[in-house]
């Protein structure tokens, strides 16, 4: 019995001082609270009084949820009406101040406050136009030789990744499609550069999905392997296109500013001919974006002399880049010029190698 009643004194007492630390605390906030509204009237003193409200509280301290979901769409509500009537007042002084009007804020994004790369290429600079005139895929571009491209998969590839590699092939003239049946790349790539093949195409899978790809330069290199995320084929696009024709397409690479990512849109051009079928008004776009490249195939589209449509062909697919090669693709003794290290070089969102 004693230790029952020493028990239930005990927890009285935790209650009793719990109470008065909760107690002190509402105190002290309500001193605050007082201090606070003295000094805004003092300082408000000509201004026409306001009825008093309790302090403000947080929508989070609601405890039904239908009540504080409801409390919580009136103040994003509110929030959107003040927005828009900033908006318009602003809008109000530059059409009467004309063309004195201040210009636009430009809205801070991750693009704009990147960090300088040392890298970035000058289009004008002479070192970078003799080493365009010098490279490995000069050639391309001096039209002297014809791109020519074999598309192949990793062993026992699934129907996704045979689809995935049948429709590169619609999209990328004078590609052709051939499976591995076993074969090690080291003899793949003799028999490629035999038969004159340029470019060498490997699409590797995971769980029945596409998720590598190996782009090898032939005879010479360069290597890139990257990773392949965010595939859709035709069929699986809500506006379905139409297939492709043997037209070859024009090509558009955006923003690959520094001199890694001028060699690696200079590989992806390379893969197409440089002599594009205007008539058939087909476009090839990679698109870097933070160093995620964004393929799209589209086909424009005359509507009348003023509006022009595109029409998506497809596929779409999103790579990253894992690392670039020197030379034929070798993964024991080959020589990187640049590998991606995810914990060393992912440390600041503003910082992009393409």
């Amino acid at each position: 019995m004693d230790s029952e009643v020493q028990s239930e004194s005990r927890i009285t007492n935790k209650k009793q001082k719990k109470k008065m630390k909760n107690e002190k605390i509402r105190n002290k906030l309500n001193q605050e609270a007082v201090e606070k509204g003295a000094v805004k009237e003092s300082e408000n003193a000509n201004a026409e009084p306001e009825s008093s409200f309790p302090p403000p509280f947080s929508v989070s301290e609601i405890k039904n949820k239908q009540r504080r979901h409801f409390m919580f769409m009136k103040y994003k509500q509110e929030k959107r009406k003040e927005k828009l009537a900033l908006k318009k007042k602003r809008k109000k002084e530059r059409d009467a101040l004309g063309d004195a009007a201040p210009p636009k804020p430009v809205p801070k994004t991750i693009e704009n406050q990147r960090i300088y790369d040392e890298t970035t290429v000058d289009p004008e600079d002479e070192e970078v136009a003799f080493d365009e005139g010098t490279d490995e895929f000069s050639a391309y571009f001096n039209k002297l030789t014809n791109p020519k491209v074999l598309i192949t998969t990793s062993d026992r590839p699934r129907g996704r990744t045979v689809r995935f590699c049948e429709q590169l092939a619609t999209v990328i003239p004078n590609a052709h499609v051939y499976y591995r049946r076993g074969l090690a790349l080291k003899r793949v790539i003799p028999q490629c550069i035999a038969r004159d093949f340029t470019f060498l195409m490997v699409v590797n899978e995971d769980r029945k999905m596409p998720n590598g790809l190996v782009l090898c330069h032939l005879p010479d290199g360069p290597t890139a392997h990257f990773k392949v995320s965010s595939v859709r084929l035709r069929k699986e696009m809500k506006r379905r296109g139409k297939d492709p024709t043997e037209h070859s397409p024009e090509v558009i690479l955006n923003n690959f500013t520094t001199r890694l990512g001028h060699s690696i849109g200079r590989m992806f051009a390379a893969l197409f001919p440089h002599d594009p079928q205007f008539v058939g008004r087909q476009v090839a776009t990679f698109h870097n974006q933070r160093d995620f490249i964004f393929f799209r195939f589209h086909r424009y589209i005359f509507k009348n002399e003023k509006r022009v449509g595109i029409q998506e062909l497809g596929p779409r697919f999103t790579l990253k880049l894992r690392s670039l090669q020197k030379g034929t693709f070798d993964s024991k003794f080959g020589e990187y010029e640049w590998v991606h290290k995810r914990h060393e070089m992912d440390s600041n969102r503003r910082k992009f190698h393409l």
